[in-house]
């Protein structure tokens, strides 16, 4: 198997248990939790190939549900946030022979664009994932506190452990 391959799969499992048996427990203040299990989908390869991507965010929002008793809500937000990754990442960077095989993280993209793609994807996660739940907009106000509180929260939380693994590809 590809080296890459392994430590993605070691990353995705350790955020996904990480998300089911810590952060789903965490609520701050009844507005804000941390999802941190989207670092899977937000640090994988930008040439990684479109199914193998959406593979990745389906099952990855899969096994989050199935412990989360959330039926759905994750795998759907983690399938549209996938297919928005290029779109978003790009809005931030031009489309080069640089950017095409890069894995985004603070080293790859410096603080100030990473910290945008970073801020973005987290939002759009977090909108969509309250907005699935709710599944409507009379609350609209309540989803919109939600998921400014919780895209912080996430993109602190994410901020965090980029840096933890960045300082240990260094040290490697």
């Amino acid at each position: 198997m590809d080296k890459d391959f392994l430590i993605n799969l070691t990353i995705a499992i350790v955020l996904v248990l990480t998300q089911v048996l810590i952060c789903n427990h965490i609520f701050i203040f009844n507005v804000a939790m941390a999802f941190v299990f989207i670092y899977v989908i937000i640090r994988m390869p930008m040439d990684m190939k479109t199914d193998a991507l959406l593979t990745w965010a389906f099952l990855c929002g899969l096994l989050v549900d199935l412990f989360s008793d959330t039926p759905g809500v994750n795998s759907l937000a983690c399938t549209i946030l996938a297919m928005l990754k290029g779109p978003c990442m790009y809005a931030y960077v031009p489309r080069d022979d640089r950017t095409k095989s890069i894995a985004p993280s603070i080293r790859e993209l410096g603080f100030a664009v990473y910290g945008k793609y970073l801020l973005t994807m987290s939002g759009i996660y977090c909108f969509l994932a309250f907005t699935i739940e709710y599944f409507n907009f009379a609350d609209i106000k309540e989803i919109i506190i939600m998921t400014v509180s919780s895209a912080i929260l996430t993109f602190l939380v994410i901020l965090g452990i980029d840096s933890l693994i960045v300082s240990n590809e260094k040290r490697l």
